[in-house]
Formats: C-alpha cells, structure tokens, sequence
C-alpha cells in the first residue's frame, strides 16, 4: 500500500463510518500511526440517506471526502480498499490493493440490509443503506411514474404507483412519511394526466407498533402522523415473499406494487478471518468486551454497529445508531492513547442521549432521557441534531438552505433520472407488466 514504516505503532482501522472517524479525530497528534480503510473515499451521512431516494437533496451534500476529514493529521494515512481477509496470526488485512501489517487493529464496518435469507426479497426489493442504493430507489420511483403514464391497463398502472414499504422503524416512517408528501405536493403537479390519487404507500411492521425503540407515546402519534398524511399502516403482518410485482405476507393480506422497499433489518458486515462463531453474536456482531476488543484478543478493538458489548442496561448490545457508534469511537480513541502512554484503559458508558424520528413537515416524535415531546417543535429539534451532526460546514449550509426552499415552495427539486435503474429484475418485472 506504498505506507512508509514508523516507530510508532501502526492502528488500522477498517471502515469510515461515525466510529471510525470519532476514532481517528481523537487519534490526532498522537504517537501513533493511523491507517483507515474504506471501499469509499466518502463518509456517508446514512440518516438522511431516504432524503436523497425522495428527491429532497442531491447526495453530495450528506457526504463527505474523508481525505478532507483527515487534512493536517500527521502520520495519517488513507487508502480507497476492498478489505477481504485478516490473519489475526500474523496480524495484517489482505485488501483488493494489497495487504499491510498491524500492530493494533479496529474493525468499524458498521451494517448492511439483513434480508434473513429471503432470497426473493433481497433479489427483486430495493434496500436503502448507501448512496448508491438511494440513487437507484429514485431512479425506479420516477421511472415507475413515467411508465405508469404509457400503460392502458389499470391494474399496471396502480402497481408502478403502490408502494410497500417493509419496516416500521425510523428508516421505514420516514421514508412513508416523505412519500405520501410527495404524492401530496408533487405528483398532482408533475403527472397531471395520471390519477395520482390512486397511489398507496403501505407500510408493514411485524410487531404491534412503529418506531419499537421508542416510547410507545412516540409510536402512537407517528402512526397518526402517518395516517393523517394517507399512509396504509399494516402491523403484526410478516411479508414472505415478493416477485418483483406481487407481496405475499403471513396472513391472506396481499399487494401489488413495483415497488417495494426492504427496512426491516440489519446485520453487521463482518470479514474473513472474524467471522468464526466464538467472535459472533446475533446479527453477526462481534462479541466485545467494555475497552472493545474483540473476544480473545488484545490488539483487535470493534465499535459501533459491527460490535456488541454487553451490559445489564443492554443485554443485546447498543442499538445500531450512529450516537453509539461516536461515542464508542471516542472512547476507544481516549483509550489507545491510555495504551501508548501505558495506562489502564477505561471502560466504555453509554450516554443516552435519545432518538428521534420525522414523519414529515411539522410532524417528529423526539425521546430524550426526561422528557418526550412530538409535533412542531420536535420537528424543529430534529432538523437540528442532523445539522449539527453532518459533517462539512458547505453541507450543513447546502442541506439548510435545501430545507428551507422544500419548506416554503412545498417542492424536491432533485427528482433526477441522472442514471437509469436498469438490472435484469426490473427487466423481468416490466415483462410481467406487460403480459
């Protein structure tokens, strides 16, 4: 990887989500070397990420160049890698670029969509976790629009204008949520040969309420948010398969749509040489201890979503979030530095700071550790936290402004075709529609 040797140890972290960037600020100016891995020159802002499969922002302004993060950082190094394998023996990861040596190694991989080996589903749905994958939802929705308006049959046309959305957690309302404002705001607008009051969004959750990390207060008033703005919200319904047309559920409730979107579920990204079942717990998280190494080793750390540190207050590990993944990072920072300086490392709380979710214009559900408070003003702190959190002071000014303009004129101004969605499914899928 052309990365020169030094006296001072060698951390490689793998992964420049939330953790690993908390991490790798916290490791400035430090005695060390820091290598950081990732298969994108990006850090990815994932919380606004149904934002950009919606049209409300361009994905540039939830990303950020990592380089950029790591400017002025002495003995910081960043290569663009395919992490493949790691041989804990000899203590060095095999990339798709080459491999390099450790001496401390911090797995931040964060998580993928976890389909539970529905095959059907993961082959002909649409998942949202990165930039690419929301790219390619707007793509299919506005494509769908546009062929809905040259099909004659009815029926056709209602599955290109349905929606199914499988998930009830923030990701699954919010995107429900921008939706039904879309079909609300904009389709009338843009298709005025379409019904486009024939549209549904469907929202199904497996459990008997949305937003299940939350308060059930928090629940009750999104599913009336939803419901007020024309959402169909299905609960205790388990969806089993889907053909790219039809959605088959565990009950005899059926849809048709074209499209339907998978946020039910994730599981950690794991690798080669740690993925061995005495490392992992459920969901594929490595099992870690409170300074976060890796069951069985002392120079192997993981944070945020990949790991799962277990305590009486989270018996199943901390919830997969990006709050979380900073603080752990930071705390893992803090405690490198202990073990260069050769101090006691210290062990890691978790600080609730809360969880929040938005239904759309006006509407949020906000849980902070003593008080709950949903509606305008929840809606107002929402914006915020996000603000405050993304990285890059041009994105914080560009999503600003973006929230203003959609605000006032009522409008997604990125609804883009810049690429066609075109993979075998959908070809399959636009057979079927035709025959």
């Amino acid at each position: 990887m052309n990365i020169p040797q030094s006296s001072n140890p060698r951390f490689v972290i793998i992964g420049g989500g939330f953790g690993g960037i908390a991490l790798a600020k916290k490791l400035r100016d430090k005695e060390a070397q820091v290598v950081l891995l990732d298969k994108h020159n990006y850090h990815n802002f994932q919380p606004l990420l149904y934002q950009v499969s919606t049209g409300g922002l361009e994905p540039d302004s939830i990303a950020y160049p990592i380089r950029k993060v790591l400017q002025g950082y002495p003995n910081f190094y960043f290569r663009l890698a395919n992490v493949v394998e790691i041989d804990t023996v000899k203590k060095k990861v095999f990339t798709n670029i080459g491999d390099i040596n450790y001496d401390y190694l911090i797995v931040a991989t964060g998580s993928q969509t976890n389909y539970f080996g529905n095959k059907g589903i993961e082959a002909m749905g649409m998942a949202m976790k990165t930039i690419p994958q929301s790219l390619n939802l707007r793509s299919l929705i506005l494509e769908n629009f546009e062929q809905a308006l040259l099909t004659d049959d009815l029926h056709a046309r209602d599955a290109l204008m349905n929606f199914v959305i499988v998930g009830g957690g923030p990701t699954g309302v919010e995107l429900a949520g921008a939706l039904a404002e879309i079909k609300k705001g904009i389709l009338p607008k843009d298709y005025p040969d379409l019904d486009t009051r024939r549209a549904q969004i469907n929202l199904i959750q497996a459990g008997d309420r949305l937003l299940p990390a939350m308060s059930e207060v928090a629940s009750r008033k999104a599913e009336r948010f939803l419901e007020g703005l024309g959402v169909n919200v299905w609960k205790n319904i388990r969806v089993s398969d889907y053909d790219g047309l039809h959605v088959t559920t565990d009950t005899d409730v059926s849809f048709d749509t074209a499209t339907l979107v998978w946020a039910a579920g994730v599981s950690a990204v794991s690798i080669k040489g740690l993925d061995a079942k005495e490392f992992l717990c459920r969901g594929n998280r490595l099992k870690v201890n409170q300074f976060h190494q890796v069951e069985g080793f002392k120079n192997i750390f993981a944070i945020g979503d990949v790991a799962q540190m277990e305590s009486e207050d989270f018996p199943n590990g901390h919830p997969m979030m990006a709050q979380p993944a900073i603080q752990q990072g930071r705390s893992l920072g803090e405690n490198l530095v202990r073990l260069i300086d050769g101090k006691p490392m210290k062990p890691f709380v978790y600080r609730d700071k809360g969880s929040m979710a938005t239904v759309g214009r006006n509407k949020a559900v906000v849980d902070l550790p003593k008080i709950k408070f949903q509606g305008v003003f929840a809606w107002f702190v929402w914006m915020f936290v996000h603000l405050y959190f993304l990285i890059g002071f041009r994105n914080r000014v560009v999503v600003f402004i973006n929230w203003v303009y959609n605000y006032v004129r009522f409008d997604r101004e990125a609804r883009l075709i810049i690429r066609p969605f075109k993979k075998q499914n959908q070809v399959e899928r636009n057979k079927l529609m035709q025959d």
